[in-house]
């Protein structure tokens, strides 16, 4: 089976060095680019692509609302961040969905094997950034919740079905559900609840 990638960074030997890693360490996959925020978008919203490898400080980034962006127009897709900045900053980009992340100062065998990682499990997490996240209390991912996100938590835990949450809202029944699973991921949780059961030891 083919797999589609897209590679979304500004420099040009960033862009020609990963797609020969790939290219030349992963069976039928098929490379394409984007030098900048905008036509990352244009892409993703022309055609299917089972994977974005990120660069988040490209020109017209909008930093972790890429994210969002990205998913509301394929929430298939996966993200890896492919980003020299501290492990720090990716942790925020994985709370927002990222499903992923690798240094660009990693060597090719680490950045062929988180791609083929992402590609068969649908995430690639070092393991430091494993333990940042095991660390932190769920209660602080609703903290880290977006605005509309929260909005529509506190509608889930009120007993609001996918149509009341849309009327109220004024929020197409597909994005309710694509909002849905991105809180699910960020709070860890499967059901409502779940959901439940961690808003009331929030507001305890």
């Amino acid at each position: 089976m083919l797999r589609k990638i897209l590679i979304a960074d500004d420099h040009d030997i960033v862009l020609v060095g990963t797609s020969i890693i790939l290219e030349s360490r992963i069976q039928n996959v098929s490379i394409d680019q984007a030098e900048d925020y905008p036509k990352t978008l244009e892409k993703i919203s022309r055609q299917k692509y089972d994977l974005v490898i990120l660069d988040i400080n490209m020109p017209e980034s909008k930093n972790k609302k890429m994210i969002s962006e990205i998913k509301m127009l394929d929430p298939d897709i996966k993200i890896l961040i492919f980003s020299a900045y501290e492990e720090e900053i990716a942790v925020q980009y994985l709370k927002e969905g990222a499903n992923g992340y690798i240094s660009k100062l990693s060597k090719s065998d680490e950045i062929s094997d988180a791609v083929n990682k992402i590609l068969s499990d649908g995430y690639y997490y070092p393991s430091s950034i494993i333990n940042q996240l095991l660390n932190e209390s769920p209660l602080d991912s609703i903290k880290n919740l977006s605005e509309r996100e929260y909005e529509i938590f506190i509608l889930m835990v009120e007993g609001n079905g996918n149509l009341e949450i849309s009327n109220k809202m004024n929020i197409q029944m597909p994005t309710i559900s694509t909002y849905k699973k991105r809180i699910h991921k960020k709070l860890k949780t499967n059901n409502i609840a779940d959901l439940i059961k961690l808003y009331q030891t929030y507001i305890a």
